[in-house]
């Protein structure tokens, strides 16, 4: 594959307060899927969101490096336990010594599996979400267990209403074709709805959780895989979802 290298962007905020996507190294693509990383930044002080897999470590650490020192990284947030999310956990003490890590309590027992070692700094998440302060300012974490992982949350933060996702909203690209804003959703949607269909348990969950964020300002909508949801593409997504009749297991055992 041709390397590719896409730098890491703002997506949204100011000089105090901002959130910014890590960017991307096309390859890794032969790695396994693309994932995103994202980091907030509040009065010099960061939290990282989903930092990923072994092999987008490095990416990582060097993105994070031009906005803040990372001993400055207060926080490692994981929407759930998947390997493309957690598989750099045992390099975090080394480079981000003085962060906090943010998981669900339903997966605190198998991280050492994953070479994590007794010093870490893990607090557990429990299920009806909890507030997770960095820099002054207070992020929300909302459930959604089961979509996919029975153990699942995405990060709402209220002053620049970005909602962080997770696999909610990710997409699949074809090998010749990737973007990181989502312009057009009709396009968009054929990248999405085998995933949503497959990997989203069922429609009960996904309802609960539309219910949950149905009445946060969501400007953003930014997922761990594909591209970014902005302003009008972010109402045209969630409404597509709770047009979603059978998902999950509502299609397998149907």
């Amino acid at each position: 594959m041709v390397r590719k290298l896409h730098r890491p962007l703002v997506v949204v905020g100011n000089e105090n307060h901002k959130f910014i996507w890590l960017g991307l190294d096309e390859a890794d693509a032969e790695k396994g899927i693309l994932t995103n990383q994202y980091l907030i930044v509040h009065n010099g002080e960061g939290i990282l969101l989903d930092p990923g897999g072994y092999f987008v470590f490095q990416k990582v650490l060097e993105a994070v490096s031009k906005y803040l020192d990372p001993s400055k990284v207060k926080a490692i947030f994981y929407s759930h336990q998947d390997p493309d999310v957690v598989g750099s956990i045992n390099l975090l003490l080394d480079f981000f010594p003085n962060a906090n890590i943010y998981i669900s309590a339903l997966w605190t027992r198998f991280l050492p599996h994953l070479g994590a070692i007794a010093d870490l700094n893990i607090i557990e998440i429990p299920d009806n979400g909890n507030i997770i302060e960095i820099g002054g300012v207070n992020l929300e974490a909302v459930p959604a267990h089961f979509l996919h992982s029975p153990g699942n949350f995405t990060l709402y933060d209220h002053n620049l209403r970005v909602l962080f996702s997770g696999d909610i909203g990710a997409a699949v690209f074809p090998k010749d074709e990737w973007y990181l804003f989502v312009d057009n959703f009709d396009k968009h949607l054929a990248y999405i709805e085998g995933f949503h269909k497959r990997y989203l348990c069922c429609k009960k969950a996904l309802d609960y959780w539309l219910s949950r964020v149905k009445d946060l300002n969501i400007e953003v909508l930014a997922p761990q895989h594909g591209a970014i949801f902005q302003g009008p593409t972010v109402s045209m997504f969630l409404k597509w979802l709770s047009t979603l009749e059978k998902i999950g297991i509502d299609i397998m055992y149907d």
